[in-house]
């Protein structure tokens, strides 16, 4: 899965990044995490495909159930019909297409259900694995991200603070 090789390559770029000593922050080429975010946001697209094919699948597969179960009951009748018209099996011709009807109803319901539990069982497990993806990696890095930026803006408005200090009193000497 493409977007999973480059979330472990933004975790790479901020495991190797190099780091001002004792602040426990790091720098890295915002232009290289830009890209690799782009990237993911461009195989986002193709999971969601995914998502879609399997909805497509299973109306696909119900559909294909109804019309085994359209088959199966006009073949049913069919038969009962041509029973019909002979005199001395009309009794046991009706009985034979009630079991057809039976059996077909069954068969066409446990197909339903199948495919209900089948299609069920697939959402659930890339509803699972999108919670995992975004469990591990999307909040924790953006979070990441963002304490990394408010804290470099607290350095750089600290810093600013000093250098406003440092003219103002440069002022004040060359004053005297």
């Amino acid at each position: 899965m493409k977007v999973l090789e480059l979330l472990d390559e933004i975790e790479e770029i901020v495991d190797t990044a190099p780091g001002f000593p004792m602040t426990g922050k790091i720098m890295i080429e915002a232009d290289e995490l830009l890209e690799i975010v782009k990237e993911i946001r461009v195989e986002l697209p193709d999971e969601i495909e995914q998502a879609k094919w399997i909805k497509d699948e299973r109306q696909r597969i119900l559909d294909e159930a109804k019309a085994e179960y359209e088959t199966i009951l006009k073949d049913a009748k069919a038969q009962a019909e041509a029973l019909v018209e002979q005199d001395d099996i009309t009794v046991k011709a009706k009985k034979r297409a009630d079991e057809i009807m039976r059996v077909a109803d069954a068969n066409a319901r446990s197909l339903k259900l199948g495919t209900f539990e089948y299609v069920d069982h697939i959402l659930y497990n890339f509803q699972d694995k999108m919670d995992q993806l975004n469990a591990a990696y999307f909040h924790d890095m953006f979070n990441h991200i963002q304490t990394t930026f408010d804290s470099i803006n607290t350095t750089i408005s600290q810093n600013r603070g000093e250098i406003k200090d440092m003219i103002y009193q440069a002022q004040l000497d060359s004053e005297k």
